[in-house]
């Protein structure tokens, strides 16, 4: 899945791209509001999906190799996480959907695209 095609499924505004998001290949998502769980996942490439909007979301996201982080619930993203994506080159986006929908959404897309949950 691309992120334009993220975008689009869930009504998704970018707050900051990537690098590589116009080539960006998503496989899999990872959703939680415990970053010590997060912590664990044996995965890279994935969208952290989360209602959290600090500066840890990113640290996470930098430490286990996720692609983007996907804000849900409508929650806007704090400053100096927008900076610190920025600093570690990881894409973040937020919808107004809640973390179920959003999830459902997603994994219903993928797996119409032949990826297996």
């Amino acid at each position: 899945m691309t992120y334009v095609k993220l975008q689009e499924l869930i009504d998704a505004q970018f707050h900051h791209r990537c690098s590589t998001w116009e080539r960006g290949n998503i496989t899999n998502f990872v959703a939680s509001d415990l970053m010590s769980d997060v912590l664990t996942v044996d995965d890279e490439d994935f969208v952290l999906v989360t209602s959290l909007t600090s500066d840890q979301v990113a640290r996470t996201a930098d430490i286990v190799g996720a692609r983007a982080i996907l804000l849900v619930n409508g929650k806007q993203p704090q400053n100096r996480l927008i900076e610190l994506v920025g600093e570690l080159n990881i894409s973040l986006l937020s919808c107004k959907e809640r973390m179920f929908k959003t999830c459902y959404i997603l994994g219903r897309a993928l797996s119409e695209e032949g990826i297996s949950l």
